[in-house]
């Protein structure tokens, strides 16, 4: 070709190398790959989006795209984050779950031992429901107990029952004669070894 161009069966690159070219640009996503696929068209197929589309089997609009951003400077955004998902409950009703705090934190005490910044509760995700239902919020409003539950954990509160702190059983340790530090070998063990 005259252009310097080239198809599929005359790449300069071997095959091994297009199969790392594509690995590497199936890890990236978004403007990231776009802009390495337009590196990579413009190395190996001169900046044509229709040759890397047949060597390395990448969307023509992709890399043209890419082209594009790499030309002007301006990186295109998807609308994926704006539209796509399920939001949060405490973002859908901040209200109840403003209530929800409120009544998480009345029933919360700190870890006795101080050695997590979490709040332990004696709330369950039920009883949680049930005292929202109880405050007026209508049961379209309120989630599933494990919804409630996860809830309530995302936001720094186990679901568990507070113990108080126990000091710790001054025990002392096993000695070497004391007869509950020697291990108990039954008498049929014991002649097996023997034997």
């Amino acid at each position: 070709m005259s252009s310097g161009q080239f198809s599929a069966d005359e790449t300069p690159i071997d095959a091994s190398h297009v199969e790392d070219l594509k690995l590497a640009a199936s890890k990236l996503s978004g403007s990231r790959r776009r802009s390495f696929q337009a590196t990579m068209a413009l190395k190996y197929c001169t900046g044509s989006p229709r040759q890397a589309e047949v060597v390395f089997g990448w969307s023509r609009q992709a890399v043209e795209l890419g082209l594009h951003e790499q030309r002007t400077g301006v990186v295109c955004l998807s609308a994926h984050s704006a539209f796509g998902g399920n939001k949060c409950w405490e973002e859908k009703h901040p209200d109840a779950a403003d209530a929800l705090w409120a009544l998480a934190q009345a029933h919360s005490q700190q870890d006795p031992s101080f050695r997590s910044t979490l709040s332990f509760t004696r709330l369950t995700a039920a009883e949680a429901i049930k005292q929202l239902a109880a405050q007026g919020f209508s049961e379209d409003v309120l989630p599933s107990a494990t919804t409630m539950a996860e809830v309530l954990n995302r936001n720094g509160y186990r679901l568990r029952p507070v113990l108080k702190a126990k000091p710790q059983k001054k025990s002392q340790k096993p000695t070497p004669s004391s007869p509950t530090s020697r291990p108990k070998i039954s008498p049929l063990k014991a002649r097996r070894s023997y034997d």
